[in-house]
This record gives structure tokens, C-alpha cells and sequence, in this order.
């Protein structure tokens, strides 16, 4: 019985668990299929939608969030690889979303509720926008990139250090005092136009490849990639660094992980340290305090998102204290401190010019 559609109260528990448990199948496939093999089969926004479904049962049947429950996990376990895997050594986390203003009006008033602040207390945030791309972790040792990982599920990520080598946003080498052990996180991806340069390269690849063994071209056989995230992560994650060498990957930091000393006390003094290393952050990177300040930013990132060079999904917002980041903490996978405001999903219109209709 497909009950998809039944809002969570009207549901009897055996009809909730058994919602559950596909829900947990089905996501667990897809997030294999994003993450890991870089092939999804399914929208940003149908997985989203899963997310929030299964978000919806378990607050509605607590007792019944099972062990496996997609929200519990981030990203996906690292499958067979020929890339050696490494253990991060602080977490990789994933992010809350919302989807409209009344959800970030909500977390705004939680964050203040469990910092519990004076009503009039103002409360600073930073604002980026949230780019499609892969997640990477770059572990420097008194300055000098030592390491660099994929998120995988979070604890467990791919070496990918060879292959970075080839970044020429990623410095092999911090400018400045940097801390003896600094971890820098951000986004690996593929700018719009090198994505569909890449695509039409290797069409050409394989039509030339075709003519030399004097067989005949079969576009529709050509693998192309279908995102310039699958691009970005289809090209990082490849044994034979050569490959990656090729490909026009980009990187830019929002994050740290691990740090012998953290440059500032605050989100933006960080991440104007990491850009004074030498690693790019966000062009959109800004600090604005409460909620109608935020919700302006997504709405001027939102206006721009059509002519941008890069794909991107939403914007994500930060609370700029860091003592307060530590006192608010986290939950299962991702920190009360921040939150990812997702966009709708783009939508274009046609004109049709005619239709031919045939009668057999």
C-alpha cells in the first residue's frame, strides 16, 4: 500500500514502519548512486522531498526511527575503490534545510531560544551561496598540503591528494602564519561553460576514436556526464591522477575541520583568514545580523543565480560566533548552528510552434 500521500497522523504504526523502511532502502540507493558512483537517477528536489517524508514520520513516530534511518547518515559509505580511504579527524557534517522563509524564521528563533538571549539581543549570521559540488577536506601541516579527502560518509573519506595536485585554486603551500595543523573544507566543482566544453570533448573523443577503427558513431552511446557536480566528482575521484589533470576543476572554502588554532573568533574572521592563506571562498561571503537581513541575501543570491558561472542550490547560513557555535552543538549530522535555505527548482518556459499529428 503506497501511503505516501497520508499525512504521518493519519497513519496506523504498521503502515508508518513500513513507509520507514522503504524510505530508508530508497534513500540509501540514491544517496549510493550521487554520492558514490556519481550516476543519480533522481532530482535534487525528489531527494529532497524523501528527506523531509522521512523527517515527518519519525517526528510523528518517534519510537519507530530505526537504526539505519537516513537521518542518522551523512553522504555515503566509500564503496569499492581503487583510492585509499581516510578517517577524518574531526567529523564531516551535513546541513538542516529549509525550503521557505517561515523555516528559517523558525531556526532563528531556536538558535535564540537555546542561546537564550534577550529579545533585543542582536545575533550576527553569515550568508554564502550553497555551490553543487563535491565536498573536499585539505589537511595542511605547518602549512604544506599534506592530505586531501572526500567527505564519503563522514568519517571515512578517499584520498585524493594526487589528484588536487592538479587545482590550481588549491595551494600546495599556505601564504602567511598559518596554524600548524589546519584543515580547510570546502566544494570542489566545474564552472557551466567547462562543463559543457568538457561534454563536447569528449563527444569529439569518442567520434574520432570511432572513424579510426572505421566503425560507425553512436552518439547516443557516448557516456557524458550529467551535472557539473557528477563532472566535478566524476573527474576528482579518479585513480589515474592524469585524468583529473585534464579536467577544469575548481575549489572554494567555507570551512574548517581540524585546527591547532582557530584564526578568529567569529565565521567571518575565519573565512577572511582562509582567503588570506590563498584558498578562494564565496564572492556572495557576507555578515548580516537577524532574520529579514538574511532572507534579503537569499533573495538578492536568488536574483543572480541565472547568470552566475556556477550551479547553485541555495544559501547557506552560519552563526557568526563561535562561542556561540559551541554552545549550540549539533545534532545527529549536522551543527544547530547552521542551515542550508534551498532554492525552488528553476523553472523555463516553452513555446511550442506547432504540433504534426499522424493517424495510423
Amino acid at each position: 500500500m503506497d501511503t505516501t500521500a497520508t499525512p504521518p497522523e493519519d497513519l496506523s504504526e504498521a503502515e508508518a514502519a513500513n513507509e520507514l523502511m522503504r524510505l530508508a532502502r530508497t534513500i540509501r540507493k540514491h544517496n549510493r548512486l550521487y554520492h558514490a558512483e556519481d550516476a543519480p537517477e533522481i532530482t535534487d528536489q525528489e531527494y529532497d522531498a524523501l528527506v523531509r517524508r522521512n523527517e515527518a514520520l519519525e517526528a510523528a513516530f518517534p519510537h519507530l526511527v530505526r537504526k539505519d534511518s537516513p537521518s542518522k547518515g551523512v553522504g555515503h559509505e566509500v564503496a569499492a575503490s581503487p583510492l585509499s580511504k581516510v578517517t577524518h579527524a574531526v567529523r564531516m557534517m551535513s546541513l538542516d534545510n529549509a525550503f521557505d522563509a517561515e523555516e528559517v524564521g523558525e531556526w532563528v528563533a531556536r538558535v535564540r531560544r537555546f542561546l537564550d538571549l534577550e529579545t533585543d539581543a542582536p545575533v550576527a549570521f553569515t550568508a554564502e551561496d550553497k555551490i553543487d559540488g563535491l565536498s573536499l577536506s585539505l589537511r595542511y601541516e605547518s602549512g604544506e598540503l599534506v592530505r586531501a579527502a572526500t567527505r564519503g560518509d563522514g568519517q571515512v573519506g578517499e584520498d585524493v591528494t594526487a589528484n588536487v595536485a592538479h587545482i590550481a585554486d588549491i595551494p600546495a603551500r599556505l601564504k602567511g602564519d598559518a596554524p600548524d595543523v589546519f584543515e580547510v573544507r570546502g566544494e570542489v566543482y566545474m564552472e557551466r561553460a567547462a562543463f559543457a566544453d568538457l561534454n563536447a570533448r569528449l563527444m569529439d573523443e569518442a567520434r574520432a576514436a570511432a572513424e579510426e577503427k572505421g566503425a560507425p558513431f553512436e552518439a547516443d552511446k557516448v557516456r557524458q556526464f550529467a551535472n557539473p557536480r557528477n563532472a566535478a566528482a566524476g573527474s576528482l575521484r579518479q585513480k589515474d591522477a592524469s585524468v583529473t589533470a585534464k579536467r577544469p576543476l575548481r575549489f572554494w572554502a567555507h570551512g574548517w575541520g581540524e585546527a591547532s588554532k582557530v584564526p578568529g573568533e567569529t565565521q567571518c574572521e575565519v573565512i577572511r583568514a582562509i582567503e588570506a592563506f590563498g584558498l578562494p571562498v564565496s564572492p556572495q561571503f557576507t555578515r548580516v545580523e537577524g532574520r529579514d537581513a538574511l532572507l534579503a541575501h537569499y533573495d538578492t543570491i536568488a536574483s543572480e543565480r541565472p547568470d552566475l558561472p556556477y550551479e547553485i542550490d541555495g544559501v547557506v547560513y552560519k552563526v557568526d560566533r563561535l562561542d556561540y557555535q559551541q554552545r549550540l552543538g549539533f545534532v545527529a549530522k549536522a551543527p544547530r548552528w547552521a542551515l542550508a535555505h534551498k532554492f525552488p527548482a528553476e523553472q523555463a518556459e516553452t513555446l511550442l510552434n506547432a504540433i504534426d499529428i499522424q493517424v495510423g
